[in-house]
């Protein structure tokens, strides 16, 4: 890349002579030129702000912004082309079953010309191949139905695509938006904090202790301490500390960057070609089901290869007719064992699940954590906002002189101070009280916006700030502190536990004063002194133990609790600061990495109780959880009695329950930890680190683990958990990136709810599963008791010999296709039982298909090969329940009408198995008409068969007859009796479940 320092003035324009064209063509060329051909580590802050022409202190404007972004284009990296939608619809015929029922219609084609080259002068014969036209035509017509469906899964995924797509904070418009990373241009103010994701490359402005993880691009581990000042020489990738770029994330401070690079003109674009193009791997559950279906396969061509052996034996081939009819039954087993429309419907069915999760603020990120969910056994939750309502509001302040109580609630400014005796405030405590509200505004990053509603408020930044700044605000404490000036800050850290602010004084001669807020204990370690009565004395030992007293008493009462203190500096200028470093030119680096100097000697002036209510429906859903065999944890960095007290009232732990602290896990060795996590149920004062251990150890005792986070240093946790949930609204980029859930209104009973919905879910899939394997089998059972059978039962004319089957392939796909796909689809969507959430989790490594299922599958499989068989023994001369009216017909007369009978039993059979299949001990008659799609299914599967039965040519192409209205009766009462069937296998599952 070309360093020459960029010339401001060539690149300045003149708005007021030059025409709009020309306008713009000399700032895109002035901007593309900065993007491309100058290193801005290497120029100054001010000129890269010049050059792009937007003003820091107030960012570009909406219409700039947007006209920039039609210029420059979305803020994202290529991936690869779409695949074409003539490639996705060839791609529906790359399964190793739909090469098997292909190889049959070759099978079948084969078999017709060698008949046609073999048929006697004059004999009639079929004009056309009408079992491979079929036989083709519904594979066309099912690779339509599964692109369709595939189209619609990925319309749903690319839905919630976008309802997760990353958002960041810029300047426009003079105040801090958050919007659409892709909406990020050249030019764009970056407001960046800890947890964030930095969305564009981009020149610093302005930072605080900022430190960058960079290891995604330079492969360096330890995170980059970044600094806004100009480089001296060109540097490599790595050491540009006046650079972030696209891709890091935010570990520590704050900072602004000024976007210089955006999409494929970044530094990530220019290394990674096509980065985002990924493969689509296949879940665990649909390697299962290809797993089950090629078993099914493999099953049936051991089955055909044993049938066709034993026909060659004990008959023989003793012509061409014998090999055609010995190929046709080859064909039908194939088709009857393959679960054609299987994989489309379990795509579907999935996605249409997310999409009921996303309606319900639970965002799945994949489809196949759907499997996951269903199985969680621990949900570990933070505390604030997820199991509380957010709702932060300052309570309580208690100062050196008494205590106050604050009315009001919410984010609304509006209350007063009060005593909490009820009599006046005295000045002094006023006094102090304002002093604490004014520390607590001002070591502050929060804010308080009035919203579009009259009446309604906003807040940006994290909701205990803000609730100091509503404070402030009732007690007009935030305008008597206005004239403070904030000059540098050292920003909050989980592992500090405090923030502390130089400002300066403009009504004292720009004194600086050090304004600190955090974790009282923590906090009160760097007083020595305290503000009482207006004056400032040594800080006593009984002054200590009477505020962490304090402390204690507000977290017994449910609040959490934050001091504040300040420290008059006695100077105008930073480098005089007692302990302050600074380099041979008299210059601080960076006053963010000098906390020792500046928060020594703080002067304590009070702290705050503040509450935040538990959220009403969270107790009902912690006892829903609990009924379902999960167990929830709290885990908090509160005070631990704050902590306990929260967790039960929400029923969590007993009244009397402890909670364990991040010292005393640190304390522990990995058996102590297993043994603890194993008991304990709210963790208190612990740091991200120590939720990586909890749900490790969770892990190691077999525990399908959920874990909350917002944070960036959540990120570990949240990714190592089975399932890492993200907060939508307080978390950070890089947790939801980490996450394979996320919460769009951070509230825990909505984690709850996607676990019931995840079993539901998991249930309906069973339940399809069941249906059309069972349905499968039943056909391969017909086909192959039909032949083995077939003297028996009249299938087999006694004056010829060879192989006749009992049902065509056609027919056989007619039904897995067309009849049996609407059913299905809509056993997806069955309404969840009532005990969905009464049972224990299911173990991630039980089968989706287990023994009680395919006792299931092969029972109603064997019934439906009975009353089939029987159907068209029926119609059939020389069976066992012939019909004698059926003699004056010919045997080929017979086997259509007996086939139609067959086909049409089968059919109504498996629509009869569709409602038996919806639960595995529960009657069917519970609920019947609950699921109205399963009926419309139904109705539409009957309306098909009646037109293959009833439409002449379809009559050709499937070889069957019109029915008369006896044999509808025998049809469905025959069918009836799978249902029959089924209901007396559940009364003694039943009745053996109770024993």
């Amino acid at each position: 890349m070309d360093d020459r320092i960029i010339d401001p003035s060539a690149l300045s324009r003149e708005p007021h002579v030059e025409p709009e064209d020309a306008k713009e063509t000399q700032e895109v060329k002035a901007q593309q030129a900065l993007l491309n051909d100058v290193d801005p580590s290497l120029t100054d802050a001010d000129q890269v702000a010049q050059a792009l022409n937007v003003d820091p202190r107030t960012g570009l404007s909406s219409d700039e912004a947007k006209r920039r972004l039609d210029k420059f284009g979305p803020n994202e990296l290529a991936s690869a082309p779409p695949v074409p939608k003539w490639k996705k619809f060839l791609q529906q015929f790359q399964d190793p079953l739909v090469y098997l029922l292909l190889a049959a219609t070759a099978i079948s084609l084969v078999a017709w010309i060698i008949e046609k080259v073999n048929a006697a002068p004059g004999a009639e014969g079929e004009a056309l191949p009408f079992d491979s036209i079929v036989i083709v035509l519904i594979l066309i017509v099912n690779a339509i139905l599964g692109y369709m469906q595939e189209a619609k899964a990925e319309e749903a995924v690319n839905a919630l695509s976008e309802m997760t797509a990353p958002t960041s904070n810029v300047l426009r418009n003079g105040r801090v938006e958050r919007i659409n990373t892709t909406d990020i241009v050249p030019g764009d103010i970056l407001v960046l904090g800890e947890g964030d994701t930095v969305p564009a490359d981009g020149r610093l402005l302005a930072a605080a202790s900022l430190r960058i993880a960079e290891a995604s691009l330079t492969g360096e581990s330890v995170p980059v301490s970044k600094k806004p000042a100009t480089l001296d020489s060109a540097k490599a990738l790595g050491d540009r500390a006046n650079m972030v770029f696209n891709g890091t994330s935010v570990t520590q401070g704050t900072g602004r960057a000024i976007v210089t690079g955006t999409g494929m003109n970044t530094q990530v674009g220019k290394i990674a070609d096509l980065l985002q193009s990924t493969e689509d791997e296949a879940t665990p559950l649909q390697k299962e089901m290809n797993h089950v279906s090629k078993i099914l396969g493999i099953a049936v061509c051991i089955i055909a290869v044993v049938v066709l052996l034993a026909l060659a034996v004990l008959e023989g081939f003793h012509s061409v007719h014998d090999v055609i009819d010995s190929l046709l039954l080859a064909v039908s087993l194939a088709v009857a064992a393959v679960p054609e429309g299987l994989a489309a419907i379990l795509t579907v069915v999935l996605a249409l699940g997310v999409q009921r999760m996303a309606a319900h603020h639970a965002i799945v990120k994949k489809l196949h954590s759907v499997e996951t969910l269903g199985s969680a056994s621990v949900i570990c939750s933070d505390k604030t906002g997820t199991l509380t309502r957010n709702e932060m509001t300052v309570e309580r302040v208690v100062v050196p002189s008494g205590e106050v109580e604050l009315t009001g609630t919410g984010y609304a400014p509006e209350g007063d101070m009060v005593s909490i005796d009820g009599s006046a405030v005295p000045e002094n405590v006023a006094n102090e009280v304002l002093a604490t509200l004014g520390a607590g505004t001002l070591a502050n990053d929060g804010e308080l916006r009035a919203g579009e509603k009259p009446g309604t408020w906003e807040i940006v930044g994290d909701p205990t700030e803000v609730s100091l700044v509503v404070a402030a605000r009732k007690t007009h404490a935030d305008k008597k502190f206005a004239h403070f000036d904030r000059v540098a800050e050292i920003p909050f850290t989980s592992e500090r536990k405090r923030m502390s602010v130089i400002t300066r004084n403009a009504t004292d001669a720009g004194k600086l004063t050090v304004f600190a807020k955090g974790a009282p204990d923590v906090l009160l370690s760097y007083c020595d002194r305290i503000y009482v009565n207006g004056a400032i004395r040594p800080l006593t030992e009984g002054d200590r133990q009477n505020i962490l007293d304090t402390v204690e008493r507000l977290s017994r009462e449910a609040y959490r609790t934050l001091g504040e203190a300040f420290r008059p500096l006695e100077t105008d200028s930073l480098a005089q600061i007692p302990g302050i470093r600074t380099n041979s030119a008299g210059e601080i680096s960076d006053i963010s990495e000098q906390a020792e100097a500046i928060e020594a000697h703080l002067v304590w002036c009070g702290m705050v109780g503040i509450i935040d209510p538990p959220r009403t429906e969270v107790r009902d859903a912690v006892a829903e959880a609990h009924r379902a065999g999960i167990r929830t944890v709290m885990i908090t960095g509160d005070h631990p009695l704050t902590a306990a007290r929260i967790a039960s009232d929400l029923g969590i732990i007993a009244k009397d329950g402890k909670a364990l602290t991040g010292d005393e896990l640190d304390a522990m060795d990995e058996a102590q930890l297993d043994k603890a996590t194993s008991e304990v149920s709210v963790y208190a004062r612990v740091a991200p680190e120590h939720k990586l251990k909890i749900v490790e150890s969770l892990q190691r005792q077999g525990n399908i683990a959920a874990m909350t986070g917002d944070g960036v240093n959540d990120a570990p946790a949240v990714k190592s958990a089975d399932i890492g949930v993200a907060m939508g609204i307080t978390g950070t980029e890089v947790t939801k990136q980490s996450a394979k859930m996320i919460l769009a209104d951070d509230n825990f009973s909505t984690i709850v709810a996607a676990v019931r919905e995840g079993r539901g879910i998991f249930d309906n899939i069973r339940k399809f599963l069941r249906y059309l394997l069972s349905s499968n089998v039943g056909e391969v059972f017909t086909v192959f008791f039909g032949v083995v059978l077939a003297g028996w039962l009249g299938i087999k004319n006694p004056e010829s010999v060879g192989v006749t089957v009992p049902l065509l392939a056609t027919q056989l796909l007619w039904i897995n296709l067309l009849t049996d796909a609407a059913p299905a689809l809509a056993m997806g969507v069955d309404p969840m039982t009532e005990d969905v959430m009464n049972r224990k989790p299911r173990k991630l490594t039980d089968r989706v298909i287990d023994g009680a299922m395919w006792g299931d599958i092969i029972y109603i499989g064997i019934i439906m090969a009975i009353v089939t068989l029987i159907g068209m023994d029926m119609h059939l001369t020389g069976g066992l329940f012939t019909d004698r009216s059926v003699d004056a017909m010919g045997h080929d007369a017979q086997m259509v009408e007996a086939r139609t009978m067959g086909f049409t039993i089968l059919v109504f059979a498996q629509l009869f198995n569709a409602i038996a299949s919806r639960s595995h001990l529960q009657s069917a008659f519970v609920g019947l008409f609950s699921n109205k799609w399963l009926w419309g299914a139904i109705g539409l599967s009957i309306v098909l068969q009646l037109l293959v039965i009833y439409v002449p040519f379809l009559n050709t192409a499937f070889g069957t007859t019109p029915l008369p209205p006896m044999a509808w009766l025998e049809c469905i009462g025959l069918a009836f009796f799978v249902l029959v069937a089924s209901e007396i296998r559940k009364v003694f599952l039943r009745m053996r479940a109770k024993k």
